[in-house]
């Protein structure tokens, strides 16, 4: 990750004007303990130059003053909108509740935002467009930003990440990359087809970026950056390292979907574990780097042992 905390920082302000809205999408907001974001969050919402049929807020169980935060800037909102403030039952749950709204409400397009994230004005009208014209395609998702706390651009995924357009598999399996979730779009009746969100799962975008890549769904790619996702600053290499793993664990639990037997998947993550130990000893992370090497050390030696 690059820091170049010189770039002025996003600014959205209170005019809440936007076009008439359409009956093609339904946004969720996945709310927990971002009073401090939200409100920006959700008039990078209204600011759409393509306006939701509906947009609900779902507030997760917060203990600090997002749901007195949402619900005064949802007086603001110049479209449908709805609140709902319950105990906490996790991101996947929510996500999954928010998709039963969106089925009984209708719209072909189905979106979420985090609370923390937001989205540049042109974001629903782009998507809609592409998936519009991509009729193979079962979601959208482009390049995004990266924000520090203070609306500050520090990175942006167009600098490292090289996304598929089309066939998304080799991108998911090989590169471990996924597109992030502000960046995405997706066909209600694929999400529906598939499922939703499995919420036994960690990682939950990237389990069913796999389900529907392996189902032969395209991944229809916009190059430009049209939405944020905000980094807190408390990333650290153990988490990192947790999250490779989770990405791993996934793919071992899809392996059937994509017909890879365990050996061949074995050497793939050898090597995913390689390539990430390399970019860890460049960053400095010397200790997990080493962790994922002993991975790699551990398997081989059973691997040995067991022929």
């Amino acid at each position: 990750m690059t820091t170049a905390t010189h770039n002025p920082p996003l600014t959205f302000d209170d005019d809440a004007s936007c076009v008439e809205p359409t009956g093609d999408v339904f946004v969720v907001v996945p709310s927990y303990n971002h009073a401090r974001f939200v409100a920006t969050c959700l008039r990078s919402i209204f600011k759409q130059t393509l306006a939701p049929a509906k947009l609900l807020v779902i507030d997760d169980g917060s203990i600090d003053d997002s749901p007195r935060v949402i619900t005064d800037v949802l007086k603001e909102c110049p479209f449908p909108c709805e609140l709902i403030a319950r105990e906490n039952r996790g991101l996947c749950a929510t996500l999954n509740e928010g998709l039963a709204h969106s089925s009984s409400n209708g719209g072909r397009y189905f979106a979420y935002l985090g609370s923390d994230d937001l989205w540049l004005e042109n974001f629903l009208e782009a998507r809609v467009k592409l998936l519009a014209a991509r009729p193979r395609a079962v979601l959208a998702y482009g390049h995004a930003y990266l924000l520090d706390e203070y609306n500050r651009i520090i990175d942006c995924t167009r600098d490292w990440a090289h996304y598929a357009d089309g066939d998304a598999r080799l991108m998911l399996l090989h590169a471990v990359t996924a597109p992030m979730s502000p960046s995405v779009l997706y066909h209600r009746a694929a999400l529906a087809r598939h499922g939703g969100w499995d919420e036994g799962a960690r990682l939950e975008d990237y389990d069913l970026y796999l389900r529907l890549g392996a189902a032969g769904g395209e991944f229809a790619f916009d190059p430009r950056v049209l939405s944020a996702w905000r980094w807190h600053g408390t990333n650290t290499s153990r988490d990192q390292l947790m999250m490779l793993e989770e990405q791993l664990a996934a793919q071992r639990r899809a392996a059937q979907l994509f017909e890879i037997s365990a050996g061949e998947l074995d050497r793939r993550h050898a090597a995913i574990r390689f390539r990430r130990a390399e970019d860890f000893l460049r960053l400095g992370h010397k200790r997990a780097a080493l962790a994922l090497l002993r991975r790699n050390w551990r398997g081989a030696a059973a691997d040995t042992n067991t022929t």
